[in-house]
């Protein structure tokens, strides 16, 4: 009886172990309220979608099974909300966390996260302080804004021959980092900044700037923000009579600027854009447009901006845990530094610091209100 009463033991006890698994949370932070709450919910959209994917693959770690948890959060834009959801997902246990939005609210975030030990891949940071502070666990699959910013410059002087140009910015991290980078990089004979302007980005009345920059008759504004404020902007410009054309980064390179703007967006060629990042060849442009189909269908929404980024991102993480054979970052961390992984936004290899290699830049404009794209540029 005593033998019996062991053999049941132990078969119930393996059973429970063969059903066990365990649970991965992953962090997501981005701006689901506030002025780009469209482009936060983006991303929290793609981030589910990952982990539904994920979940469905019936994947092992360490050959138990695993079912990944999202644990999303809203930085509402805001460093001080940023630093808060941040140490509240230390709080939860999370062991990565992909995000943030804004440079100005991942740059603060990320510095927990490092000191937690836990890797943090970002989707949409472009300021390179982000990994220049060197945290072992700062990553991101966009490029930054010294390559976007120097980009449109070059492109505004060799290509639309632009000569007086004047820059705005909103006064964020993001804001203020493109442009300056543009301002850098916009050198050639005869080219000159002949206005640089400010406003928030919460204003909604831009005359003021507006007028002062008119009298300087440039042939371009160069704007660095986001599309909240880029198309009421470019009302306003045309209220005003600046016929000149507008160019941003890809805070301002959304499907929501054409309806912002309204007709202000003009003709083809008025406004010019760069999203961080880009796809080539035929194999990878049918990758983004079937996952662009299944997103809409899974989500009802069409793509805004950052959504292939923070798909890529979980898969990434997921693909090094499962190359470690755990979820502790820090065994899958090594693995992470040295991924190579193809995804829906092309080949994702990060370099010392934590930036992607070879990033893209594709080059908009807008045609009937839509992006059309010009050109990748790598």
């Amino acid at each position: 009886m005593t033998t019996k009463l062991i053999l049941l033991a132990a078969t119930l006890a393996a059973a429970g172990s063969a059903g066990a698994q365990q649970v991965v949370k992953i962090g997501h932070v981005s701006p689901t309220s506030g002025p780009v709450a469209h482009l936060g919910k983006d991303m929290e959209n793609a981030a589910r979608l990952a982990i539904e994917d994920l979940n469905a693959r019936g994947l092992t770690l360490g050959g138990q099974k695993v079912t990944f948890q999202l644990v999303a959060e809203d930085d509402a834009s805001d460093p001080k909300q940023g630093t808060a959801v941040a140490q509240k997902l230390v709080d939860a246990k999370v062991k990565g966390v992909i995000g943030h939005l804004n440079s100005g609210t991942s740059i603060p975030a990320s510095k927990i996260y490092n000191d937690a030990g836990i890797p943090q891949i970002s989707p949409a940071t472009t300021a390179p302080q982000y990994t220049r502070q060197r945290f072992p666990g700062a990553f991101r699959v966009v490029a930054d804004d010294s390559k976007l910013g120097g980009t449109l410059a070059k492109y505004a002087v060799d290509t639309l021959k632009v000569k007086n140009i004047a820059v705005i910015d909103d006064r964020t991290t993001y804001g203020q980092g493109v442009a300056t980078e543009f301002v850098k990089g916009a050198k050639g004979p005869g080219v000159k900044i002949v206005g640089k302007e400010f406003t928030s980005a919460t204003a909604t009345d831009y005359t003021a700037i507006l007028t002062s920059i008119r009298a300087k008759k440039p042939d371009l504004v160069f704007f660095g923000g986001m599309d909240a404020v880029g198309g009421p902007m470019l009302k306003q410009m045309k209220n005003l009579g600046i016929t000149a054309r507008f160019m941003g980064g890809d805070g301002v390179c959304t499907d929501a600027l054409g309806r912002l703007a309204g007709d202000a967006v003009g003709i083809e060629g008025k406004v010019i854009c760069a999203e961080a990042g880009g796809v080539t060849g035929a194999e990878q442009e049918k990758a983004m447009a079937d996952f662009r189909t299944r997103f809409r269908q899974k989500t009802g929404k069409d793509v805004q901006l950052y959504a292939p980024y923070v798909y890529d991102a979980v898969m990434v993480m997921a693909s090094a845990m499962q190359k470690a054979g755990s979820a502790e970052p820090s065994k899958y961390l090594p693995e992470l530094k040295k991924i190579a992984y193809r995804g829906v936004t092309g080949d994702i290899r990060f370099d010392a610091k934590g930036d992607i290699e070879n990033g893209a830049l594709t080059l908009f404009t807008y045609r009937d209100g839509k992006k059309a794209k010009l050109d990748v540029i790598r």
